[in-house]
């Protein structure tokens, strides 16, 4: 149950904290006293857009917070934990504040959220009806999804619907492989050209490095050959180069070592360094041979090169996503030549759906026939209670030619409010006040299979008055027994009913205009009553104690 509301600088309130007790409360008071800020709050916390003229005047910004309490908030903790919130347990806080700079933020339980999560909750929470919302009523979606909470058919319109969407899939998968033959045989085309090409030039992903750099090398072959070359004659080959004088030198070292033993580490260093650049001398004779590459082979690493780039270029940005990509053709050259063979297990597969489909939907279909009579029933009932001695009410199944997501029946709400007039689609029903009594006993009707824990009525009890007033009361209180229940009412007979009743004010302070929400009880409580009956006077005040009385 909602246990607590705070509003702070919302129109016309400037600081309100209301504390709720479970069970039918009603919130009367006069035109214009503020009562629809209530619900302006409400609807904030469901999700509804702000409007920055909400804000009071002279206030940067406006917070609403609600409190739920109550073990049933556990069922909502995997859609909590799906949102990334703490699970509940047992307490529940909804917070919204927006200012006049536009910053619009919600939080539960202390975590920020979104706006969508915030709804989604809220729809798990409330459900506000007001003048208008029983439009809601004349959508034939919502007659069906009516008829269903009547017919507990939650699990198996699930089932129903996971079915429905696997065979859409596989008849839409079944529709792209049986395309039309021409376009078939030119992928065909195509894919047989892709992998010829791909396949044909012997891939692998790590040549093309090695490609890159014996092309690079043979490129250069001419000015590498002239470098090794010059580096090897100024080593042995030259008359003056450098291992001849180093000879001469290494004779001179030796002589050295002969008169001082002491610097024999200088004659083998020498001598090694001899040895380092002789066999640079070879190596470098050697490196020059195996660089004398005829044209042959240059010109097969030139086309070699020549056609990784021209495959790069048509599949991928490197060799590896090119056989990547010959892999796909491939794979998808499998898939349209095997097509005969998909389309047969395509075929097997949607006829097993399909079967399992019509199963479940006959099983709906079951439900809601059983349903749907006695459904009519029970809402004729409390449409008598409501003043609707002589109607008629019918809810019509029709079967459909082809399944939708809600499976094979659509259902119609028909409505006759005198005798002698034929039933006719709630659509056509003009009174608000009928529709609002329609509305009310449909949705007393459903009170037990309703799970929504708190039910608000603004103002659909207009256009209605005596002895229907009291069976509005009187449904209000039936519905508490389920439900909490807030009414915002102008009936007497209504707010008489409610187990609690609060009262909206407008006073002036210092020139601005407050908004006060205060419990009645008792004397103060009688007065009300009778101030909605008409007067204070002793009669309306004898009026309102008998209401009260009946309650």
């Amino acid at each position: 149950m909602l246990t607590l509301l705070r509003i702070k600088n919302l129109a016309l309130v400037e600081d309100l904290e209301w504390q709720l007790a479970p069970g039918f409360t009603a919130i009367t008071g006069e035109t214009g006293a503020g009562k629809s800020i209530i619900i302006g709050a409400l609807q904030l916390l469901l999700g509804e857009r702000t409007d920055k003229s909400l804000i009071r005047t002279g206030a940067d910004a406006c917070t609403v917070e609600a409190v739920f309490e109550g073990p049933e908030l556990e069922q909502l903790n995997s859609l909590l934990s799906d949102s990334g919130i703490d699970a509940s347990d047992g307490e529940l806080i909804l917070k919204r504040s927006f200012s006049t700079t536009g910053t619009n933020r919600q939080f539960i339980n202390g975590s920020p959220t979104t706006l969508n999560v915030l709804k989604n909750l809220g729809d798990e929470l409330v459900d506000l009806h007001g003048p208008h919302d029983h439009q809601s009523l004349l959508s034939p979606d919502r007659q069906l999804a009516l008829l269903d909470s009547y017919a507990h058919a939650d699990e198996t319109l699930r089932a129903f619907g996971e079915h429905h969407r696997k065979l859409q899939t596989l008849r839409a998968e079944h529709g792209a492989l049986s395309t039309a033959e021409s376009a078939r045989e030119q992928e065909i085309d195509l894919l047989r050209h892709q992998i010829t090409e791909i396949t044909s030039a012997n891939l692998s992903a790590m040549e093309e490095e090695e490609i890159a750099l014996r092309y690079k090398l043979a490129a250069n072959s001419k000015r590498l050959l002239e470098l090794a070359g010059s580096i090897a004659r100024r080593l042995s080959e030259a008359d003056d180069s450098i291992l001849p004088q180093l000879a001469e030198t290494q004779r001179l070292l030796r002589e050295l070592e002969k008169i001082d033993p002491s610097k024999a580490m200088l004659a083998e260093a020498h001598a090694a360094s001899v040895v380092e650049l002789s066999e640079i001398s070879r190596s470098l004779g050697q490196y020059a041979e195996e660089l004398d590459l005829d044209p042959v082979q240059l010109a097969a690493l030139e086309d070699r090169v020549s056609l990784f780039e021209t495959l790069k270029r048509k599949y991928g940005g490197s060799i590896a996503e090119v056989i990547s990509f010959g892999d796909r053709a491939a794979e998808r050259m499998r898939k349209i030549e095997g097509r005969d063979a998909e389309l047969e297990r395509l075929d097997k597969e949607i006829e097993s759906a399909r079967a399992e489909v019509e199963r479940i939907g006959h099983a709906l279909h079951k439900l809601r026939s059983k349903a749907a009579p006695k459904l009519a029933e029970n809402i004729r009932a409390n449409l008598r209670d409501l003043g609707f001695r002589q109607s008629e009410f019918e809810t019509k199944l029709t079967a459909l030619d082809e399944a939708c997501a809600t499976g094979f029946d659509a259902v119609e709400l028909l409505f006759s409010p005198n005798p002698g007039e034929p039933l006719k689609p709630l659509r056509t029903i003009a009174s608000s006040g009928e529709i609002s009594r329609l509305m009310l006993a449909i949705k007393s009707s459903l009170a037990a299979q309703d799970a929504i824990p708190l039910l608000v009525f603004d103002e659909i009890d207009a256009n209605v008055g005596g002895e229907i007033a009291n069976a509005v009361g009187a449904k209000m209180q039936k519905l508490a027994a389920d439900h909490q229940v807030l009414c915002i009412t102008h009936l007497p007979q209504v707010a008489a009913a409610a187990a609690t009743q609060f009262v909206v004010t407008k006073e002036v302070i210092a020139g601005r205009t407050h908004s006060r929400l205060s419990e009645v009880a008792g004397k103060a409580r009688r007065e009300e009553i009778a101030r909605m009956l008409g007067g204070k006077s002793e009669s309306a005040l004898q009026h309102a104690a008998t209401l009260l009385k009946q309650r």
